[in-house]
């Protein structure tokens, strides 16, 4: 990717970029929707990811590009202004940008920038995050600084949080930051802390793609942001981390039956997240294969946010031999399912669930075999 990158820079540009960065996208492990609730998720960067390319220029120009665009677009120098239609790609540097003098960092006045993926949009493998957090090292290159990875990871939430609109936790921009090859990303959101945890070397990622995308500005990502919020105050705790089910019990003829319902989910995957660090640590993945499909069946009955395809996925997989267990990946309303599975499991078999899958709906998921990688970084 780094050679197509410069390719693409030079054909764009005329010129050869100075810097390149890229960060990986990520696979939401465990832990669905307990970040902005404090509570704890463990995530796995993986070996593909989005790549920025980056020049900078004396006349203030911000001129953005990327192949799947199609076209050089051009924003105004000063305080970035959020863009609609084609350009609002260029949405996720340009928060990044508004995002660095809010941590008493620099932005660069004047550049040119590409960005390039191999990761599928829409899968629930946080592309958004990637290109936050390629975008914020490029920056940070172009302008000489380099806060700690902590602020790179806030840089980049911030941005998704206050330009963009997207009212995220710490998960996706954490696990992109922190990632390493052969551990997954534990994050306690209420610091934010972050730890590694190894990864037995028996266990592989599938990702089954339904092409079904979510889209988590219109409105269902942050309803159920909400419900959490209005749980947490009828419970009396600021955040549902703070809360046990015998006190959501407790206030359960206050609340709504949606808010009653998330906060659940939200209690018991917290609890699922601390049973699968043991159990990873123990190495028993069949332990964590059964914690894996109980938090998706929690998010289809409970938070409500899986979809028909995604169930069917998943059913499919947990009837197949040498899977230990699937779920949604990501934030819902559609995307992928991830399964974990022996490194028996193989072509063959993810071929299978995906002929299960095509004669319900007529069309076959994207199926990824992805690897573990390291996180965001100057390449």
């Amino acid at each position: 990717m780094k050679e197509q990158i410069i390719a693409q820079f030079q054909k764009a540009f005329g010129r050869a970029p100075e810097f390149v960065t890229r960060a990986p996208g990520r696979i939401e492990f465990i832990g669905n929707h307990t970040d902005y609730n404090g509570g704890t998720v463990l995530g796995a960067s993986i070996d593909r990811g989005v790549w920025v390319a980056l020049a900078r220029r004396t006349d203030g120009k911000r001129r953005f590009f990327s192949a799947f665009a199609g076209e050089i677009t051009e924003a105004a120098a000063g305080v970035p202004q959020a863009q609609t239609g084609k350009a609002s790609w260029i949405n996720y540097p340009l928060g990044v940008l508004a995002a660095l003098p809010v941590f008493g960092l620099k932005a660069p006045e004047g550049f040119d920038y590409v960005a390039a993926s191999d990761l599928p949009t829409g899968a629930g493998l946080s592309s958004s995050a990637a290109i936050e957090l390629a975008s914020a090292l490029a920056f940070l290159e172009a302008t000489g600084q380099r806060p700690d990875r902590e602020t790179v990871v806030k840089i980049g939430k911030h941005a998704e949080n206050h330009f963009v609109g997207v009212p995220c936790g710490i998960l996706d921009q954490g696990v992109s930051g922190f990632g390493k090859k052969d551990h997954l990303v534990f994050i306690d959101c209420r610091g934010p802390k972050f730890a590694t945890v190894p990864l037995p070397s028996d266990a592989h990622f599938w990702i089954f793609n339904t092409h079904h995308k979510h889209a988590l500005v219109d409105g269902m990502y942050a309803a159920r942001h909400r419900e959490c919020m209005e749980a947490a105050k009828a419970i009396g705790v600021s955040l549902l981390v703070e809360a046990s089910i015998q006190q959501l019990d407790a206030a359960k003829a206050t609340l709504s039956s949606d808010a009653y319902k998330r906060a659940k989910h939200v209690i018991e995957e917290i609890a699922r997240v601390e049973a699968a660090n043991t159990a990873l640590r123990a190495g028993d993945l069949a332990g964590v294969g059964k914690l894996l499909t109980a938090s998706h069946r929690s998010s289809q009955n409970y938070f409500e946010n899986s979809t028909p395809e995604l169930d069917l996925l998943v059913d499919t997989l947990t009837g197949t031999p040498e899977v230990f267990g699937a779920r949604l990946t990501g934030g819902g309303f559609g995307g992928a399912v991830m399964a974990l599975t022996s490194a028996r499991f193989g072509d063959a078999q993810a071929e299978s669930v995906a002929a299960v899958y095509e004669k319900v709906y007529g069309t076959k998921p994207e199926i990824l075999h992805c690897q573990t990688g390291d996180g965001a970084a100057v390449s």
